[in-house]
């Protein structure tokens, strides 16, 4: 029985989207230091504005500016900061309802402990010293001075504004982020040791006797447990595929590439691969493929042609 294998695993990439007339006037205020909402048609304040109203789904634009002072609604400690969270030290997590708002907006108070913070406690904005037109832009909250929240009494009623600023925040890219522990288990775990012996292996349902790769410790069409091991391949046949024109972010591989599915011989489930070696046009169904082994040997890179003719469509169609 192998090791049972453990490895910190991230998943992350950019969320690029682009903005409407009201999250533009939001973010590019926040770098203005302005905090700006919508007023629905029944009165109500937003704050963060939202472009259609969440009651009547009627389209809204009227933007006004509320004070950057508020009341904390609800409260939860977060005594271990995460990497990347807004503050390294202890923290609140906050929900805050401006003066002038009649909704909370979701972000962070610093206080020295739990102690501190209370329901309905006033708070008032920290900006970042340096703005770009982000919610980060709001560095934190911090508990509000009796003084200086006296003197923003004035501010405490929405005012109108158009939402003009020079230079606007048009577009965003939000990092998307999972960091956690993956445990592959017994079956992939197996699995792994005989792809470092640059062997690919699979399991046999005892009940379908299908073979599946990779395993999974199940067979996913029955539901049984399944042990016995089947080595596959090392050549199989592509089945379907397409093509990839957008390059991810700090990946090696130069677009256009192909990405396919591949029948491994023995094998009664397709996995995923890389196609290289050829073309990208010249890829097909039924392309006959052999796999190229990874600097490491842990793992295939990607899938070559063999050269041999192609696979007749009735050898791989059950598995399209």
């Amino acid at each position: 029985m192998p090791e049972i294998l453990t490895a910190p695993l991230t998943v992350s990439f950019p969320f690029t989207r682009s903005l409407g007339p009201v999250q533009s006037a939001f973010l590019t205020g926040l770098r203005e230091r302005t905090v700006l909402g919508v007023r629905t048609r029944d009165g109500r304040v937003l704050v963060p504005p939202v472009e259609y109203d969440p009651v009547t789904a009627e389209e809204i634009r009227d933007l006004v500016e509320v004070a950057p002072t508020g009341t904390v609604t609800t409260w939860a400690w977060n005594p271990a900061p995460r990497p990347r969270q807004p503050l390294r030290t202890p923290f609140a997590w906050v929900l805050v309802r401006l003066d002038g708002a009649d909704t909370a907006l979701l972000h962070v108070l610093d206080a020295p402990g739990p102690h501190a913070v209370r329901t309905g406690m006033r708070v008032r904005i920290r900006w970042a010293p340096e703005r770009t037109g982000a919610v980060t832009d709001i560095g934190c909250f911090e508990p509000c001075d009796p003084h200086e929240d006296d003197g923003a009494a004035g501010l405490r009623r929405p005012t109108p504004h158009d939402g003009d600023f020079a230079d606007p925040v048009t577009g965003i890219v939000a990092p998307a982020r999972l960091d956690y522990t993956y445990t592959p288990g017994r079956a992939q775990s197996r699995h792994l040791a005989a792809l470092a012996e640059r062997r690919i292996t699979g399991e046999r349902c005892p009940s379908c006797r299908k073979v599946h790769v990779p395993p999974r410790g199940a067979c996913p069409t029955c539901g049984v447990a399944a042990t016995e091991q089947v080595e596959v391949g090392p050549r199989g046949t592509v089945t379907t595929f397409c093509i990839v024109n957008i390059k991810a972010k700090d990946a090696g591989i130069e677009v256009p590439y192909v990405y396919a599915h591949i029948a491994l011989d023995g094998a009664d489930l397709a996995l995923h691969g890389r196609i290289g070696g050829i073309p990208y046009d010249q890829v097909r169904m039924g392309l006959r493929v052999e796999p190229v082994w990874g600097a490491d040997g842990r793992h295939p890179d990607h899938y070559r042609p063999t050269g041999e003719p192609d696979a007749a469509h009735d050898t791989y169609k059950e598995l399209l």
